[in-house]
């Protein structure tokens, strides 16, 4: 049976708990090889679970953010956000500072830098090894 707005399986009247749209969820759910089949209750509280804890990322950012003295919410504090609390460090892959591309561009080069050294390092010591090998094999 398909979710219909204004429908509820159980009389519930989900459709006015929840404001994402259901389907994208459960597309999104789905694409989880461990998930086989989602009740309607689960999706429907996957739904009001994931706009609660939008809305707590929300407030928390604006409250701690510089948000509050233009009363608007930017991407900056977010970031902020997830960058300085713990609660939220789960979300850096998602929502990590913003960088000029110099600046990365300089990250980039320096790490390519760094593994080359490791690389020649690595080397070295396998030469070392091999003579080491060899002076005990005569």
């Amino acid at each position: 049976m398909a979710y219909r707005p204004g429908k509820s399986s159980s009389g519930g009247g989900e459709s006015r708990l929840v404001s994402l749209p259901l389907s994208r969820i459960k597309l999104i759910m789905k694409s989880s090889p461990d998930v086989s089949s989602i009740n309607q209750d689960a999706l429907v509280l996957t739904a009001k679970a994931t706009e609660l804890f939008v809305q707590y990322l929300a407030m928390y950012s604006y409250k701690h953010g510089s948000g509050k003295e233009k009363k608007a919410l930017n991407y900056d504090d977010l970031s902020s956000t997830v960058d300085e609390s713990e609660t939220f460090q789960f979300l850096a892959d998602i929502l990590p500072k913003k960088i000029l591309a110099s600046e990365c561009l300089k990250m980039l080069k320096s790490e390519e830098n760094e593994e080359g050294e490791e690389e020649e390092e690595v080397e070295e010591d396998e030469e070392e090894d091999k003579e080491e090998d060899d002076d005990t094999d005569s």
